[in-house]
Order: C-alpha cells, then structure tokens, then sequence
C-alpha cells in the first residue's frame, strides 16, 4: 500500500502538466501512471476519489496522442468501478482507443452503448455486437444503424436477445442480404413455429425460406431454450447478484457523469431495469446497498415507500418504479393497489422525517458496532 501511495504522490505533485508546464513525455507518463494507480484501489475509492481521478483523466485524454489512450482504455476496461465520464469519453474515441471499452467495459450502459450506435462508425458497431451479453434495446440500435458487418456478428452472438420488432426487421433486412438470412437459420434458441403468428406477410415469406428442409430447426434444442425472446419478461426471475453489481457500478457511472436524476429513473421504469433502478434509489437516497438490497429480499413494502416518498415522487412515478423493481417475490395486484393506496396517504414532510430518524439510527447503531469490533468486545 505504501508503493500505491508513494505513486500517488508522485502522480499529483506532477499536475502542473494540466496548466501545461509541461512536456509531451509528461503528459503521457502522468495519464498512464494516474489510469494505473486508479486500476490498483479503485475497490478502495469513494465517490469524492473517484470524481477526481475522473476530472484529470479527462483533461489529460485531451492531451496526450493516441498511443496512451489505447492504453488506459485496455486498463479501465475490465474494472468493476471506473470513472464515468472518461469511459464514456473513450469509447466515443476512435475504435482502436474505444475497442476494449465497448468489448468489455460494464461501467457503459445501454444507454451509453445505444448512443454510441448512432453517432460512432460501424467499427464501433461491430465491437458492441460481441460482447458477452446485448441486450434487446442494444441489439434493436444495431439492427437499426448498422451495416451487415455489425449485423451479422449480432446475429452469431448467441447472447443477444432480440425483441419481436428487432426479429422482424432482420428478418426483412435478410430478404436482401444472403449473409444474414444464413445466420438467421442458424440460430437454434429462436421458437420459429411462435414467431409466424406474430410477423407481417412478408416476413412469413422469408420465414419460409429460411426454415427449408436441408436447413431445418432441432425441435429439441428449440423447446429447451424456449427463447422466444419478446415472449420473456424481464424482472421475473427476481433478485440476481450478478445483474445488481453491474446495474450498481452503471449508476455510480452515471452519477459521476452528474446525470443521475428523475428522468434516469423514468427510463429504467419504461425500460423494466429493475436492478438499474433499485441501484439509482440507493444511490440518490444514499442507502447502503446491502441495506437496500435486504428491502428487497424481506419484500420490506414500508421501508421503500418511506424512501420513494421522501426521494419526493410523484405517485404515477412511484407505481412504475414500484413494479419495476426486483423483489424476490413479484408483488401482486393487490399488494400493488395497497402499497400506492400508503403511499399517497403518506406525507412528503413526514416521509422525510421517517427517512432521517432512520437514517441517524442506522448510523448510530453502525459507529456503534465498529467501535466493538475495534475494542475487540
């Protein structure tokens, strides 16, 4: 640790190249070593830590040739927590700078990932369709803006998932490119025999041709997966660790980005993102996420309608998020009607009170606890 702080320290006291009284070979050996050190205690940093290593990152991008860009993309891109502005900032950059980023990076969401869609060059089109997992409204951007190269290794990616609309406009892009319509037969996890009663004519067409005898589906493997994909709805399966710490370590992205707001939660609701949203509540009602994630897991239906209410939602917005959130058990049309009938009886002042008696408990009791664990009682 001493070595991270004994590079830290050299690394700040060398940011007059900011104010450029410096030298070329500065710059440069002043953003790899801050994109390093980042690299080493980014599971250390809070969130003042991070919006500084964010702000001279950016600055130094702006500085240094493309060669260190490259490489401080290939540093943040495998880091669970990584400064939201600068990743977002690279992968806008040219594609061997953005390459990692879009490949790999977690910190981009959907949203990142769907602008870069529209206004980056096909190579960035290409590196979002492979990676490990593109979800319906990424693959739909791509279908919409990109060219059969991005396409096509969209459709071989056995980890897109694809909606009703986005299936048929492939399979209308597939009436004019035989690369497609290929890949299109070859994909085994999509209830084709389903899809038929859901296409316009047209598409039947193609649909007939694609499913020929010498290139017939395996009925089996087409029941087992049953992926149908806009017969699936997203936020059934309940609480999943692996989606919270993605959709967690997203908002903090966009909280340094200072993009965090109400109308963020408004497209994780229209969108059913209900990790991202769970995530965003924590963040801006400033609830330790294992605190939050415990409301859901108990179905704790009071403690998160003190916290919406205090957060100051209205009720329609309150209702979506509600719905959208993860709980363990999906919530009934009662419980729904019964938790928006508490909500709306709920005072805004008194909400707020609530939350903040709560609040200074939980700290108390946390300070509490720490100073046992220090006193070895």
């Amino acid at each position: 640790m001493n070595t991270e702080l004994d590079q830290g320290a050299k690394a700040f006291s060398s940011f007059r190249v900011l104010n450029g009284e410096d030298n070329h070979s500065e710059r440069e050996h002043l953003f790899r070593n801050m994109a390093q050190l980042f690299s080493y205690v980014s599971d250390r940093c809070d969130d003042d830590q991070v919006a500084q290593y964010d702000e001279v990152l950016c600055r130094l991008a702006e500085l240094v040739e493309v060669e260190a860009r490259v490489h401080v993309a290939k540093l943040l891109a495998p880091l669970e927590r990584a400064p939201g502005t600068v990743v977002v900032k690279l992968a806008n950059d040219d594609i061997e700078v953005a390459k990692p980023l879009l490949e790999f990076s977690n910190v981009l969401s959907d949203d990142d990932l769907i602008e870069i869609i529209g206004h980056q060059s096909e190579e960035h089109r290409i590196a979002i369709a492979g990676r490990t997992n593109v979800p319906e409204r990424v693959g739909e951007a791509i279908v919409a803006h990109g060219s059969t190269p991005s396409v096509v290794r969209l459709v071989r990616n056995s980890n897109a998932e694809f909606d009703k609309a986005t299936l048929q406009k492939l399979l209308q892009r597939a009436m004019q490119d035989a690369e497609i319509a290929a890949d299109l037969r070859g994909r085994h996890d999509i209830d084709w025999k389903s899809l038929r009663t859901e296409i316009d004519s047209a598409s039947t067409k193609v649909l007939e041709n694609l499913a020929t005898p010498t290139h017939s589906l395996d009925p089996v493997a087409a029941g087992k997966v049953n992926a149908v994909v806009y017969n699936r709805m997203r936020n059934r399966a309940g609480f999943s660790a692996t989606e919270w710490k993605v959709a967690y370590n997203q908002v903090k992205a966009l909280s340094d980005r200072k993009q965090l707001d109400e109308r963020a939660l408004a497209r994780f609701a229209r969108f059913g993102y209900g990790h991202h949203a769970a995530a965003a509540l924590s963040v801006m009602q400033r609830v330790a996420p294992e605190v939050f994630v415990k409301w859901l897991a108990s179905q704790d239906y009071v403690a998160i309608t003190v916290a919406l209410r205090a957060a100051g939602l209205a009720p329609d917005m309150f209702e979506a998020i509600f719905a959208t959130l993860p709980w363990r058990d999906l919530p009934s049309d009662a419980d729904k009607a019964m938790v928006l009938s508490r909500f709306e009886a709920l005072d805004h002042d008194e909400a707020v009170s609530i939350f903040q008696l709560w609040r200074a408990h939980s700290f108390r009791k946390r300070a509490a606890t720490e100073h046992r664990e220090a006193i070895g009682a």
